[in-house]
Parts: structure tokens; C-alpha cells; sequence
């Protein structure tokens, strides 16, 4: 139980400073975006790293939850792939104007891309809100 603690330790260690290291890096992006007004430009760019982000601190989330519990919870994991689908979904769409520059094919792609995200968004709120229905899971103590 000590080494799995100490992974548990170790890998949140090393989520939270890849967190604030990208973290120091959009802001200095932001700032140089809106200092060189092209923030226009670099919103989605931006966008995607913020979400990134998010990611990253939903993955803490789920190992100090590990942590804590000394058990797999499904539940963070299904918020982190919903934040990654969302995360796609968004980057696709802002970016949909350049698919339509290239062409009809890179344009139906990036259409059965979005088509598939959203299959996978609602399979995962169809996913959390069964495992919010059950009952909690009885835990056994391991002392």
C-alpha cells in the first residue's frame, strides 16, 4: 500500500507542475497575443491549451482521488474524456473555415469527425448519469 501510495504521490506531483508549467505558458501566450493584437488569431490555439489544462487538472483530480480512496473510481475518468471530447469538438469547429478551404474531402472528414464526437459526449453523459443512479459501492477497509 506505501508504493502504490508513493506512485499516487509522485504521479500528482508531476501532473500539478506539467499543469502550471503550460499554465505559465498560456498566459505569457495571452499576453503576448493581446500585446501584438493577434489574439484573433491565436484564440482557438489558446482555447486548446486552457482545455489541455483542464485535462490535466481533472486527471490530478482523479489520482488524489485514488489516493484518498485506495480504490478506481469511474467517474473522474468518464469527466476527462468528456473534457477531451469537448476539447476536439471546439478546436474542430473554430477551425471549420480552413476545412472548407481545402476542400470537399478534408470537409467531410472533419464532418464525420464531429459526427463521431458527438456519439462519444453522449455515450459518455449517458455513461455518468447511470453511475450517478446507482447506489455508492461499499467499501472495504484494507487495515
Amino acid at each position: 500500500m506505501r508504493v502504490e501510495d508513493a506512485v499516487y504521490a509522485g504521479l500528482g506531483t508531476l501532473l500539478a507542475a506539467i499543469a502550471l508549467v503550460l499554465l505559465v505558458a498560456v498566459a505569457v501566450a495571452f499576453v503576448r497575443a493581446l500585446l501584438g493584437d493577434t489574439l484573433p488569431d491565436h484564440a482557438v490555439e489558446l482555447l486548446d491549451r486552457i482545455l489541455l489544462i483542464l485535462m490535466i487538472v481533472e486527471l490530478l483530480y482523479t489520482v488524489q482521488v485514488s489516493f484518498r480512496e485506495h480504490a478506481l473510481v469511474p467517474e473522474p475518468f468518464l469527466i476527462v474524456g468528456l473534457i477531451a471530447t469537448v476539447r476536439r469538438l471546439l478546436v474542430l469547429t473554430a477551425e471549420f473555415a480552413r476545412f472548407l478551404e481545402k476542400g470537399n474531402g478534408a470537409l467531410q472528414g472533419a464532418m464525420l469527425e464531429l459526427g463521431l464526437l458527438t456519439v462519444m459526449i453522449v455515450a459518455l453523459v449517458g455513461s455518468l448519469v447511470i453511475l450517478r443512479k446507482r447506489p455508492p459501492p461499499v467499501v472495504v477497509d484494507r487495515t
